[in-house]
């Protein structure tokens, strides 16, 4: 289908080109949400008497959201999850859960300005284009942790899965320290036991 856009598009256009795209993605998405006309002379003549207008009405949109990209960009946004001791979250955090977070600590996001190439599987900070406007982006921290304390311990820049291992083997010595020592005091026992029956 080809159809006229009527505001920039990423990988498709400008404002005012007429491009051809699946029939699908032109009904599902780029009609329904304003974004383009069918490319037909009607359509065409419209275009024109109304650009200064959509011009215009761009301009002002790309103009707050600079202003609110001055205030966004390198914010960093928290989200617990339970994750394993490897870090490998049980689940994952999806465009939807950023956008939730980001709305929490005060921005207006909708899951669609969220650009995630896929969904976020492990612990930590990770790097999240945030779509304001067709020509405004902005890049946005989400600290992934599995408590508030350790997403502030992975704004220090400490990495948990390592500490994490690190604890683990560290207790599994303790455990075996422990069994020797059982083992020792099972020794004496017997040595005492022996003692007395020779006094008898």
């Amino acid at each position: 289908m080809k159809i006229i856009l009527l505001e920039r598009v990423a990988k498709l256009g400008q404002m005012g080109d007429t491009v051809k795209v699946r029939d699908g993605y032109a009904r599902n998405y780029l009609l329904p949400q304003g974004k383009a006309l069918r490319a037909n002379k009607a359509n065409l003549q419209r275009f024109e008497n109304e650009r200064a207008q959509l011009e215009a009405r761009n301009l002002e949109r790309k103009t707050e959201a600079e202003q609110v990209a001055g205030t966004m960009d390198g914010q960093s946004f928290v989200i617990v999850r339970q994750a394993g001791e490897t870090g490998q979250l049980y689940g994952s955090a999806s465009p939807r859960d950023i956008a939730e977070a980001m709305t929490e600590g005060g921005f207006s996001v909708a899951r669609s300005q969220v650009r995630l190439d896929r969904p976020i599987k492990t612990i930590g900070l990770h790097t999240v284009a945030i779509v304001l406007h067709p020509e405004v982006e902005v890049s946005v921290t989400v600290n992934i942790a599995r408590s508030a304390d350790e997403a502030e311990r992975q704004a220090r820049g400490e990495d948990l899965t390592s500490r994490e291992h690190d604890t683990f083997e560290f207790e599994e010595d303790e455990e075996e320290e422990g069994t020797e020592g059982e083992e020792g005091e099972g020794e004496e026992a017997a040595a005492e036991d022996e003692t007395s029956e020779e006094a008898l």
